[in-house]
C-alpha cells in the first residue's frame, strides 16, 4: 500500500524577497524609497557634483536670479545656492539619522527593560520621561543647545533627548502587553533567559510601530535642526545648512529675491515628505506577521 509523500513545507520568504514584495505591493512605498535613495545618493555625492564651491563668494554676481549658470540663483555674497543646497544634504541627513539612532537605541533599551521587569525601574523611567515631556520639546532643545554650545554634536544630542520619550513609551507599552503572551512563556519554558526572550521574541514584535515612529522622527529631526539654525542656535554660518539658508533668504523675500529661501525650503519639504511616506513600508518590512 503506497503512502502519499508529505508535501514539503513552504520555504520561509527571504529578506530581500520580502522587501521586494512590500515595495511591489504598495506603489507609494516604492516611490518613498526611491525618493529616499535619491536623498542618500545626494548626501554622498553632493559635494563631488556641486558645480561651484559652496563657500566661495563672488560679490560681482550677488543676488542673481536662477539662470543656466546658477540654477538656483546666487545669494547676497554671490555664492551658488544650488551647490549649497546639494552640500547641505549630507549635514542635515547626518544630524537627523544620528539623532534618531541615538534616541531609538536608548529608548528601546530603557523602555524594554521597564516594560518587562517593571518595578522601581519602570517608575523611575516614567518620572524621567514625564519631566522631559513637560517642556515644549523645541524649547527644551533650545535650552540644551544654548547651555552646551551650538555645535553639531550638541544639536544631535539635544534632538535625541527630545525624541527619547517617544521610543521609550512605545516600547514599554508593547513589551508590557506581550511579556506574558503564550509565545513568550513557551520561550521561557524552552530554557531561554529573560534577556534572550526579551531581545529575540518580544522586542521584534514591537518593531513595526516603532518603524513608523522612526520615519516621523527623521523628518522632525531635520525640522528641529533647521529651526535651531533659523534662530541662530544651530549650525554656524557659513556652513551650508538648509535652516541657515532659509533664515538668510527670509530677509530678502520682501525685496523680490525669493529663490534664496524657496529652494532650501523646498529641500526641507521634500525630505520631510519622504520620511513621512516611509513609515508604512518600514513597518511592513519588519513585521514578523508579514513574513509568510
Amino acid at each position: 500500500m503506497s503512502t502519499a509523500a508529505a508535501a514539503p513545507a513552504a520555504p520561509r520568504q527571504s529578506t530581500l524577497g520580502h522587501i521586494a514584495y512590500v515595495l511591489k505591493d504598495n506603489p507609494v512605498t516604492m516611490l518613498a524609497f526611491a525618493m529616499f535613495a535619491v536623498i542618500i545618493l545626494t548626501a554622498f555625492i553632493g559635494p563631488l557634483i556641486a558645480p561651484y564651491d559652496p563657500l566661495a563668494s563672488n560679490a560681482a554676481r550677488a543676488l542673481e536670479a536662477p539662470s543656466w549658470d546658477h540654477w538656483f540663483g546666487t545669494d547676497n555674497l554671490g555664492r551658488d545656492v544650488f551647490s549649497r543646497v546639494l552640500v547641505a544634504t549630507r549635514l542635515d541627513l547626518t544630524i537627523s539619522v544620528a539623532a534618531v539612532a541615538l534616541s531609538f537605541i536608548a529608548g528601546s533599551v530603557l523602555g524594554a527593560a521597564a516594560g518587562y521587569w517593571g518595578g522601581w525601574l519602570d517608575a523611575a523611567l516614567s518620572r524621567i520621561l514625564d519631566t522631559i515631556m513637560a517642556f515644549p520639546l523645541f524649547v527644551l532643545a533650545m535650552g540644551i543647545v544654548a547651555a552646551m554650545g551650538n555645535t553639531i554634536e550638541n544639536i544631535i544630542y539635544a534632538t535625541a533627548v527630545i525624541n527619547l520619550p517617544f521610543y521609550a513609551r512605545l516600547v514599554r507599552a508593547e513589551v508590557n502587553i506581550r511579556r506574558n503572551a503564550g509565545f513568550a512563556q513557551a520561550a521561557k519554558l524552552s530554557g531561554n533567559s529573560d534577556v534572550r526572550v526579551l531581545a529575540l521574541h518580544i522586542f521584534p514584535n514591537a518593531l513595526p510601530p516603532m518603524m513608523v515612529q522612526i520615519s516621523l522622527n527623521l523628518g522632525w529631526a531635520i525640522l528641529n535642526a533647521a529651526g535651531l539654525s533659523f534662530i541662530g542656535l544651530g549650525v554656524r554660518p557659513p556652513t551650508p545648512e538648509w535652516g541657515i539658508m532659509v533664515a538668510e533668504g527670509a530677509n530678502f523675500i520682501v525685496s523680490g529675491e525669493w529663490w534664496l529661501a524657496f529652494f532650501p525650503g523646498m529641500a526641507l519639504v521634500l525630505a520631510v515628505f519622504t520620511f513621512n511616506l516611509l513609515g508604512d513600508g518600514l513597518r511592513d518590512m519588519v513585521d514578523p506577521r508579514r513574513r509568510t
